[in-house]
């Protein structure tokens, strides 16, 4: 149970006890400030404790967002303050001053708790509103600015993401917010939504996986009735501020499952008919998934550098200010929505094959796009990166303990560590992609891959294009596993290679959010324990040199099977845990 703490005298038909109680609280008085610090210290310390000016007026909504929201340990609007347990020792001290000073009591905690060092969000109101008047002339003119503002429309619009794609603004939102509200009224949970959304898809993709036409229509109408409940889950949280940290890992991961077990059920569905897509299937999961560490490293490196500014970023400003050229730049990157619209009408309509080389291509061109635009931002850009930005980009980076083999080696020595990383990525893929199965001469290039991507974290990530390391790291990683599937050319080998990169690529958007969520990244044991992506790369290389080919998705199910339990149980046990960050991932359309 919460408790508020309502300050002064009551006013005569104030609906604020009411509205207090409405939103969860036990409401308790205090005739005035001097009161205050006896009553608080009633209250269990394990408790959110609030602290409310009795002459409050404004919207309920105004409330919530001050009083309920579990993200933050302090929360404020004029006339309200409330505390998380973590923040109570600092209101207790805030309490025990002396209480004299102008402006609402609640105004005067919350500016001594953010003064001792406690940070106070104050959430951005818009047009609601939240006012202590001092005369009735004044309460009578706060009280008609809230009843000229609905706060539910304005609850149910900031439901929705303030930036989303076209596809999800114009044909997802305009009702999925409603279906939001309905389950917020009917106890249900965003956890509960999410999870129905993953299992929407999963059926999907089992539908998919018949191989029958019937299977490709159903399989296309349940993914997009997967993605309906996908946006509603978020919409669902911001609408009843339900965030928690088992729903920012659900939040965070059941995108990638749900899309990259569509691909799967596709590439069955295609074996059922004759036709072998696995290489497309695994191909489209790489793309997808490089893309997706363009964009997290670059805006790590980038989102705390100082004097960051580029006459690149300053045309895309201007660029923002063309209400049309917004939805043009938004679509063609071919975000989730878009994405997964494309992929459902062509999953009903056509074939396996053509839903996978029209995701390679648009994909492909997104990717091209969104590269090019921030390498551009990156050589104009007037910026010095922080330790904080070095750090994640070597955290993303992933090495192993066989990269301290070229950190040693480059010590004391002049690296490029971009160019290190490309030559590395490009002789182990380029070997991979054109010897054929089991050379010997593989083993050679991955050792060299593994010196010189130890060599290209030796020193701090930087630079200005620094961030592209990572992404090479995951491509070179990626493509060798999936061409030496191909070459190796035996039945299961693929499926094999799709399910170790979807492990692997599991730990990977594990290690992002973790970072994007301010939680660091996974305990160095953990990346020891899978290797690191040198140590993976070099271990596939060597099992393809001395295996027989029949044997090798033998050894590449072994693989993915390890990786996913050590990193899954991490994971879980991480996530669900009081460190993980209670967010929901608010970043760009994925």
């Amino acid at each position: 149970m919460s408790t508020v703490i309502l300050t002064g005298l009551p006013v005569p038909g104030s609906p604020l006890n009411d509205e207090l109680r409405s939103l969860g609280f036990d409401v308790r008085s205090a005739t005035g400030p001097q009161d205050t610090a006896a009553v608080l210290a009633a209250v269990p310390a394990d408790q959110r404790v609030a602290v409310v000016d009795s002459a409050f007026v404004g919207h309920v909504h105004a409330l919530r967002l001050a009083l309920t929201d579990p993200r933050f340990d302090a929360c404020a609007v004029t006339g309200a303050f409330a505390v998380q347990p973590a923040a109570r020792a600092a209101l207790d001290k805030a309490a025990a001053l002396d209480p004299d000073g102008d402006g609402p009591y609640a105004d005067r905690l919350a500016a001594a708790v953010e003064a001792a060092g406690t940070t106070v969000q104050r959430p951005e109101l818009g047009t609601l509103v939240a006012a202590v008047p001092d005369t009735a002339a004044e309460r009578a003119a706060a009280a008609a600015a809230v009843a000229a503002v609905d706060d539910e429309a304005v609850r149910l619009r900031t439901a929705v993401k303030s930036r989303d794609g076209f596809f999800t603004t114009f044909f997802i939102s305009p009702y999925s917010r409603y279906v939001a509200r309905w389950c917020a009224r009917r106890g249900l949970t965003p956890n509960q939504v999410t999870t129905a959304s993953l299992i929407t898809a999963l059926i999907a993709a089992g539908c998919a996986a018949t191989g029958e036409r019937w299977g490709y229509v159903a399989a296309g109408v349940l993914l997009l009735v997967s993605f309906v409940l996908d946006c509603t889950d978020g919409q669902l949280a911001r609408y009843s501020l339900q965030y928690s940290t088992m729903g920012a890992w659900l939040d965070a991961t059941f995108d990638r499952a749900k899309e990259y077990s569509f691909y799967a059920g596709l590439a069955l569905g295609a074996a059922r008919g004759g036709d072998d897509v696995w290489a497309l299937a695994l191909g489209a999961m790489i793309l997808m998934t490089c893309r997706h560490v363009v964009d997290f490293a670059f805006n790590e490196a980038n989102h705390d550098a100082t004097a960051n500014t580029s006459p690149t970023a300053a045309l895309s400003d201007k660029l923002d200010s063309v209400g049309w050229t917004v939805w043009v730049r938004r679509m063609i990157i071919l975000p989730i929505g878009e994405r997964w619209a494309m992929i459902a009408v062509l999953t009903a309509v056509t074939t396996p094959r053509i839903v996978f080389y029209a995701l390679l291509v648009g994909c492909a061109f997104g990717a091209l796009y969104t590269t090019a635009g921030r390498v551009l931002r990156s050589l104009t850009r007037k910026a010095r990166r922080t330790d904080r930005a070095a750090q994640a980009l070597a955290d993303l980076a992933d090495s192993g303990p066989l990269a301290s083999i070229g950190t040693g080696l480059a010590k004391g020595r002049p690296v490029a560590p971009l160019a290190m990383a490309l030559v590395g990525s490009v002789l182990v893929v380029g070997d991979a992609a054109v010897r054929p199965f089991g050379a010997a001469s593989l083993i050679a290039a991955a050792v060299f891959y593994v010196i010189a991507s130890g060599a290209a974290v030796s020193r701090p990530l930087k630079g200005a294009l620094d961030w592209l390391i990572p992404p090479l790291f995951r491509c070179a990683e990626y493509v060798t596993v999936l061409a030496l599937a191909v070459h190796a050319d035996v039945p299961g080998a693929l499926p094999a290679a799709f399910g170790l990169v979807a492990a692997v690529a599991y730990h990977h958007y594990d290690t992002v959010y973790r970072i994007r969520g301010g939680s660091g990244a996974p305990p160095r044991w953990l990346v020891w324990t899978i290797g690191g992506q040198d140590g993976r790369v070099l271990l596939v290389v060597v099992l393809a040199a001395v295996l027989p080919r029949d044997t090798f998705p033998v050894a590449l199910t072994a693989m993915a099977v390890f990786v996913a339990l050590v990193v899954l149980v991490e994971s879980i046990r991480f996530w669900v845990s009081s460190g993980a960050p209670a967010v929901h991932d608010e970043g760009e359309p994925a």
